[in-house]
């Protein structure tokens, strides 16, 4: 066991007119496995650049272990898999690796398959135990399971359960619960450590907050009940005042000397009261300041879709599909009706975009072939949330020109999902993945829509807007047809689940 120490940190990129931390200071223990969270934009990624000294900054990180950072970075993604393993950890002992692989459900049939070859979730699965080999190193896991289907993240998970030592950088609450026993959390304000799972984490700062929030009102109160009283009191002390030897209005009070001395120490009296009052009630406001500092404030978003005319809006019928010697599903078959909030379920591959893709009709799907009826409803006003962003480039406001929606609108559901005002002015290219998929989902709710179609929406999204999400679907109730792996979330939205691997083809590689 060794610490991290990290000291009065700050550090801004250059260029950039805000500071991502400022003055932080912490102790991790090298033994923990710890959970990252933070709303996007918040400087997770950056911190862990900053443990691997990638950046220049002001302060101090001390630490006796070595940091390695996933993902790896494969300089030759043609290279064999085993050989890569050599440069990651050189003259490593076969039966290790082999062990780790066996852990993640892996045989070592992969280490001799060029690793461009390999899916996403292998690729995740073999660093991890090639990183995982290594001694004396602290690993710095950055959003591992982005793409991987429920399954997959449930070896992940189990996997990482057995591991010590790690940061975790995830959104996704079943994993944090499952794997961590700490958490690190980038607050608005700080960051700081909790001992716990996510779960643990969540219920503590719920309780924070509203303590936080009652005291807040309490303190209103007493200010204001604090400044009614300090300003009696400062009638009467006035009233006082004005009855000493020397005020234009004492002259009835100056035939009888006796007075003078009682007069005074009530004035003085009157005066200390004043004063109290005054500092206390200066205190509450700076006790006041102290507060709501850190509650993470998650305003509704509202969603108005369409009522479409008829109750069926696409059917699928005995569809079988797959590519060019590569035959996907067979006899899949389902219906969306108004109010559904269907999900699609299987593992990597196994043809979820594909369906979503043949609802829109989008040519992007090469020698994709099927057999079988799909009948969509004539009319139907599709809103669509593609998996992927690197096609957003440019300000927010041709984004909004381009979609044909209502940019004041746009700009105000981005506020809510915790877009500073200072992100309207930066190009698309500059914003992190998760405010990425922001503006995807931005966009998605400024359109009017019958049904709302969306392919794994909440890749990159922090927790707290993944839970706003969810509320605002659960209370707008549109009809929905979506691939989503954070199984939290899908069990909460979904009125139906349709798992594609019950409809894999006998030929398909993945049965």
């Amino acid at each position: 066991m060794s610490l991290i120490h990290v000291q009065n940190l700050t550090f801004a990129y250059d260029g950039s007119y805000d500071t991502v931390f400022e003055n932080v200071s912490l102790m991790l223990d090298t033994d923990w496995k710890l959970g990252f969270t933070g709303r996007n934009g918040r400087g997770k990624t950056t911190f862990l650049n900053l443990l691997m000294g990638k950046y220049k900054y002001s302060g101090t990180i001390s630490a006796n272990v070595h940091f390695d950072y996933f993902p790896f970075h494969v300089s030759d993604p043609q290279a064999m898999a085993v050989d890569i393993a050599e440069t990651v950890v050189p003259e490593f002992e076969y039966w290790r690796l082999q062990k780790e692989l066996n852990k993640l459900k892996l045989t070592d049939e992969v280490l001799y398959r060029p690793f461009e070859t390999l899916s996403n979730g292998e690729q995740t699965k073999v660093l991890l135990a090639m990183l995982f080999m290594r001694e004396d190193n602290f690993l710095l896991i950055d959003e591992p399971t982005n793409h991987l289907d429920m399954a997959g993240r449930e070896i992940i998970k189990d996997y990482l359960n057995s591991k010590k030592g790690f940061i975790l950088v995830s959104h996704d609450r079943t994993l944090l619960d499952g794997c961590v026993d700490h958490i690190l959390s980038i607050n608005k304000t700080n960051i700081e450590v909790q001992q716990g799972n996510f779960s643990s984490w969540y219920e503590n700062k719920i309780r924070q907050d509203h303590f936080e929030m009652a005291e807040n009102e309490r303190l209103k109160k007493e200010i204001y009940r604090l400044k009614a009283s300090a300003s009696q009191a400062g009638q009467w002390a006035d009233r006082v005042e004005s009855t000493k030897i020397g005020h234009k209005q004492q002259i009835k009070y100056e035939k009888n000397i006796g007075l003078r001395s009682y007069i005074g120490e009530k004035s003085r009296r009157m005066q200390q009261r004043r004063k109290n009052l005054e500092r206390r009630q200066n205190q509450a406001i700076e006790d006041k300041k102290q507060l709501l500092k850190n509650v993470e404030t998650t305003d509704a978003l509202k969603l108005s879709p369409l009522k479409y005319h008829a109750p069926r809006l696409i059917w699928f019928n005995k569809v079988s599909f797959g590519y060019e010697g590569w035959h996907l599903c067979d006899n899949v078959s389902f219906e969306i009706n108004t109010g559904d909030r269907i999900a699609i379920c299987g593992a990597n591959g196994c043809g979820k975009s594909s369906i979503l893709k043949m609802i829109l009709n989008i040519g992007e799907i090469q020698n994709l072939t099927y057999e079988g009826q799909i009948q969509i409803g004539s009319g139907l006003k599709i809103s669509y949330v593609p998996q992927r962003t690197d096609h957003l480039k440019g300000s927010l406001t041709d984004y909004a020109r381009q979609k044909d929606i209502d940019e004041s609108l746009f700009k105000a559901i981005l506020r809510k999902m915790d877009f500073e005002r200072v992100q309207f002015e930066k190009s698309m290219e500059d914003f992190s993945e998760g405010q990425k998929k922001k503006v995807l989902i931005a966009g998605s709710l400024c359109e009017k829509a019958h049904l709302y179609i969306w392919d794994e929406p909440l890749n990159f999204i922090d927790i707290f807007s993944r839970m706003q999400i969810e509320e605002m679907i659960l209370s707008g109730r549109p009809t929905m047809l979506f691939v989503e792996h954070d199984r939290r979330f899908a069990e909460k939205i979904a009125t139906k689940m349709i798992n594609l691997d019950d409809f894999a083809a006998i030929d398909n590689p993945k049965k």
